[in-house]
């Protein structure tokens, strides 16, 4: 199981390895092993909430996850994103930005492609802290099966039954942070944290849609003998019913939008470390290649369904993430703080699945893991 999902990584890493150290030398090798690991410890999170959306779909889209998703995810949203980002928010046209990106040294409008990406943060940050908090604003307020704080996630889930809730409290948090944050780039601020939540509301929107419409395509008829095998039992004992077709594209969209938000700080800050947009590029895709593997390993072992804190740990994480985007808008927050929160609350989450499980297997319950 573990070389067979990983497997795709291990081989990954060695070419791209090699190749860094073929046309860099020993310290492109050692710029894009750095960068790699930055990314996976950064990002574990990433593969829990992942892996709660991923358990859905059937594995023909998790395949899909895994091969097409890592091309958007390498080459869309780390390398050519950005490049429009710059485009866009400078108002430069793009084979320009191409040229600034590939010379470190060439300016435009007196700044580099690293600078005029830097300069984007507040739009970029506006967007995705919004799609991320809106993620856990909906975890937080809706109902759940288990709850891990209870002090917390009770009254709140009394709360949240006030109707659109969630995006009454994002665009709350939205204008306070364009007021206070974002200085006299009040306007772009706004502006991007609006269309990262409607890009949320959009997608998931049509998600659920289709999921609830029980809407399948012909994909989803080719998958159906496997799905029911490869579906995670569900606390009853049944399978899951694993979405395909129309529902399981949106949800691979809505994926991919949530890896952008997770990626977006990630590639400003990669810039502190080199001004090589490919070395870049090279180092974090091959750390996004382990947190999908990561993803699809979660899946497959059914840890989400035997360490049932896990999903909230990664929730509370990306809370915390939202908070830090946003506040990030005005002031600088190292990636490592961010990383060690992510990490806490994962770990904490963990620990206390494994203290229920002691208890639930005393109890005689169920066995204990």
């Amino acid at each position: 199981m573990l070389l067979r999902t990983f497997g795709w990584s291990f081989g990954i890493t060695l070419i791209g390895l090699a190749a860094a150290a073929y046309f860099w030398g020993a310290d492109g090798f050692g710029v894009v092993l750095i960068l790699s690991v930055l990314e996976i410890s950064l990002s574990f999170d990433n593969a829990v909430i992942n892996a709660t959306i991923l358990k859905r779909m059937t594995p023909f889209w998790q395949k899909i996850f895994l091969t097409v998703g890592v091309l958007i995810a390498v080459f869309g949203m780390r390398l050519i994103f950005p490049l429009l980002v710059v485009a866009l928010t400078a108002h430069i046209n793009p084979v320009a930005v191409v040229q600034l990106a590939l010379d470190s040294t060439k300016t435009q409008n007196g700044m580099t492609y690293a600078q005029h990406l830097d300069a984007a943060h507040p739009a970029i940050a506006a967007f995705g802290g919004m799609f991320l908090l809106m993620i856990f604003l909906d975890f937080i307020l809706g109902e759940k099966e288990v709850q891990w704080l209870h002090w917390i996630e009770r009254p709140l889930e009394k709360i949240g039954k006030l109707d659109q809730l969630s995006v009454v409290v994002a665009m709350i948090v939205l204008m306070l942070s364009a007021r206070f944050f974002a200085g006299g780039g009040a306007e772009t601020v706004l502006l991007a944290g609006v269309a990262g939540l409607t890009t949320y509301l959009l997608v998931g929107g049509l998600s659920n849609l289709f999921e609830e419409a029980g809407d399948e395509d012909e994909e989803s008829e080719e998958a159906e003998d496997g799905a029911e095998a490869a579906a995670p039992a569900a606390k009853n004992g049944k399978p899951a019913i694993l979405v395909a077709g129309k529902a399981a594209f949106f949800l691979f969209l809505y994926l991919e939008v949530l890896d952008a938000s997770f990626s977006f700080d990630g590639v400003v800050g990669a810039f502190a470390i080199s001004q090589d947009i490919f070395q870049i590029t090279l180092g974090l895709g091959i750390g996004a290649m382990y947190i999908r593997s990561l993803t699809v390993y979660l899946v497959r072992q059914g840890t989400l369904d035997d360490y049932v804190y896990l999903e909230h740990g990664a929730h509370y994480a990306i809370g915390a993430l939202a908070v830090i985007l946003m506040v990030s808008i005005k002031y600088t927050i190292p990636e490592i703080v961010t990383g060690l929160i992510g990490v806490a609350f994962i770990g904490l989450a963990l620990i206390a699945s494994l203290l229920r499980n002691k208890r639930l297997a005393a109890a005689g319950d169920v066995p204990e893991l």
